[in-house]
């Protein structure tokens, strides 16, 4: 008799708890037409002191303050789609970053690598650009940035032995570079 009800009470599934009634939302109060001194005080947020102090007033005044020389003009050039590895031409473009126009263009003439002739020929375009639209010394201008970003990969599969093909990943990338005038000091 012991174990029928053990078995009774271990077949009966535990009893559910009814859900929390939630409350409704308390409304808010109506305005009141009359003026109290509280609510004016609660509306009305506090008042500034009219004279800012050290710190404030030295950040205004120095963003107040007229730039006193305009910024260097930036000429710029982009090529997109060169067939070269973006990984390889970075390799050119840090050696030229913030070298001068002259030796920028001598640096490339006698490099070895294939992405150096698309660069040599991308900063000559951003050199015309400045000469005939900025009116721009080519003599003066450095390399300010150069950038060697991902364009498009090609895919392509070779074939290889027992029916097998690898993939071949052509790369592209998109190079822009921005020339300025050398500051004198």
């Amino acid at each position: 008799m012991a174990d029928e009800q053990n078995k009774d009470t271990a077949k009966k599934p535990a009893a559910k708890k009814p859900a929390a009634k939630r409350k409704p939302a308390a409304k808010k109060p109506a305005a009141t037409t009359g003026s109290s001194p509280k609510a004016a005080a609660k509306k009305a947020p506090a008042k500034k002191s009219a004279a800012p102090s050290g710190a404030q007033a030295k950040k205004r005044a120095a963003k107040a303050a007229p730039k006193e020389a305009p910024e260097a003009p930036v000429v710029n050039a982009h090529a997109r789609y060169l067939r070269v590895a973006p990984r390889k031409a970075r390799l050119i473009a840090d050696q030229v970053r913030g070298l001068p126009l002259e030796d920028a263009q001598t640096l490339l003439r006698f490099s070895p690598r294939g992405a150096a002739q698309d660069i040599s020929k991308l900063i000559a375009s951003a050199a015309a650009n400045a000469e005939n639209n900025h009116d721009l010394l080519a003599d003066e201008l450095i390399v300010k940035s150069i950038n060697v970003d991902e364009g498009p990969t090609l895919r392509r599969y070779r074939p290889r032995a027992l029916g097998r093909a690898t993939p071949i990943n052509k790369r592209t990338c998109h190079i822009a570079v921005a020339l300025t005038p050398e500051e004198l000091d």
